[in-house]
């Protein structure tokens, strides 16, 4: 029940954008109208809190390490398989292989196993999500897409990335102890409302534009199922990982638990914007929002197992 009340908004929300598509409520243009509101303004700010407002301690630092790392080699092993999974996507897949969409699918069910009180778990392994995603993939799309621009015209654009300029502004003033000071202040609570007031419709205008692409045809399902087959696969070696690495932590059962779901997760439904750069059509808009929507079978499976483990 639980699995229902976390995705059912999550697919309804997809269902609307299919839906503004099919019957023509709102126009191509519209639509990525309002995801560039979201690309350019919103998410920028609402990373920058992420950080600025992150808990960094040297426990935690290795686990984001490792997930980072992790994540990487996932990209890595999607640029060598590109002949597996297919080439017409081969510009964009290996990306797909890297995030995890913590927020809105792995850690509401995560606290319906185990309460709130862990959500902790969840959030350290976003934010290696949140340096992939915004960091790294920013600085590897602005390559792919320089073509022959030389080292100085990359480095600009590299660092005039809201993305990276947002991770690096709350990342300095996260160590200086800003945050806590602002904690501390009368401008608290001014400032958690403001955040939250401006970063409260991205979730649901990603979902919407992930909807408003979402087409399977017979000449995508079968990317659609190999990719899908290498995700799972490069997921279960960063598990595998960290019975490797962690073998403490993951004799706890809440942090095994929190290990197993995450990465049997969809890719972050973020990821879809930062790789617009990169797309050649529709087509490839489709295929991401396809790849994302049916791999959240994959999760539904994995978290009935889980339940019926911990049960």
């Amino acid at each position: 029940m639980k699995a229902i009340e976390t995705l059912l908004p999550v697919f309804l929300m997809m269902v609307l954008g299919i839906l503004a598509r099919t019957r023509q409520w709102i126009t191509p243009a519209q639509k990525d109208g309002a995801k560039k509101i979201v690309f350019s303004i919103l998410f920028p700010i609402l990373i920058f809190n992420i950080v600025f407002a992150s808990e960094l301690s040297f426990s935690t630092l290795l686990i984001v390490g490792y997930v980072t790392f992790g994540f990487i080699v996932a990209y890595l092993i999607g640029k060598t398989i590109t002949g597996f999974t297919g080439r017409t996507f081969a510009h964009i897949s290996p990306y797909l292989l890297t995030t995890c969409e913590g927020g809105n699918v792995a850690l509401p069910l995560y606290v319906s196993i185990v309460g709130a009180s862990h959500a902790i778990n969840i959030v350290t392994f976003d934010m290696a999500g949140t340096i992939i995603a915004f960091v790294i993939v920013p600085v590897l799309v602005a390559k792919q897409s320089a073509g022959d621009m030389d080292l100085t015209g990359l480095l600009k654009k590299i660092f005039s990335n809201s993305f990276v300029l947002a991770v690096l502004s709350g990342l300095l003033l996260n160590l200086a102890g800003v945050y806590h000071v602002l904690q501390n202040s009368l401008f608290f609570d001014m400032y958690q409302n403001t955040i939250s007031m401006i970063t409260s419709p991205i979730t649901a205008m990603i979902l919407f534009s992930l909807g408003y692409d979402l087409k399977v045809d017979a000449d995508t399902i079968k990317p659609i199922v190999k990719l899908g087959l290498a995700r799972i696969m490069t997921g279960a070696l960063i598990i595998l990982g960290f019975f490797l690495v962690f073998p403490s932590l993951m004799q706890e059962k809440i942090f095994m638990i929190a290990v197993l779901l995450y990465f049997m997760s969809p890719t972050g439904f973020a990821l879809p914007m930062q790789l617009a750069p990169l797309c050649k059509d529709e087509g490839d808009d489709s295929f991401m929002s396809a790849f994302i929507s049916l791999f959240m079978i994959v999760t539904l499976c994995a978290y009935t197992g889980i339940v019926i483990m911990a049960g």
